[in-house]
């Protein structure tokens, strides 16, 4: 058994099923479930629910028309191996409409939040050293994109001070 994450959007689940399947590794489309008969001409071409996989983890776009909207209380952490990484994912999801947030937040341009993070933040927001890690917290609190080596070089420089 698994679970599966339902994302409503508003007539724009196919597009964002494709641009997530063409940007994330251990993806698939799966298949779709047109309109009900009774929908107007235009909306024929358009799923009411597609299934897709991102990062092998199962998803179902619904198309379930304006009522409902994506809100920063659930986001999706992608956690990067490194800054190349970072700046990949940052790019790729705040280009074309997407809006930066704060300390590695964002929100692309289908309204879905992300936080482009790394594990390697733990060595400095985590680190035996208090006052580092205290210093590194605030390097970040000042940050929209993740910026490891500025969290690093905040983090060292408190040991030697």
């Amino acid at each position: 058994m698994s679970l599966t994450t339902c994302l409503w959007f508003d007539g724009n689940a196919q597009a964002a099923a494709e641009f997530y399947v063409q940007n994330f590794p251990g993806s698939r489309l799966g298949g779709h479930e047109e309109e009900s008969s009774n929908t107007s001409e235009a909306e024929i071409d358009t799923p009411v629910m597609v299934d897709f996989t991102i990062f092998d983890q199962p998803f179902m776009a619904l198309n379930g028309g304006p009522a409902f909207h994506f809100t920063p209380a659930i986001s999706f952490q992608i956690p990067c191996a490194d800054q190349s990484e970072i700046d990949h994912y940052w790019d790729l999801l705040t280009t074309d409409g997407g809006e930066p947030g704060q300390c590695g937040w964002l929100c692309d341009k289908f309204g879905i939040s992300w936080q482009v993070i790394s594990p390697l933040m733990g060595r400095y927001l985590g680190g035996a050293d208090a006052v580092g890690a205290q210093a590194a917290l605030h390097a970040m609190l000042s940050m929209t994109k993740i910026d490891l080596e500025q969290m690093r070089l905040v983090y060292e420089s408190s040991l030697t001070s």
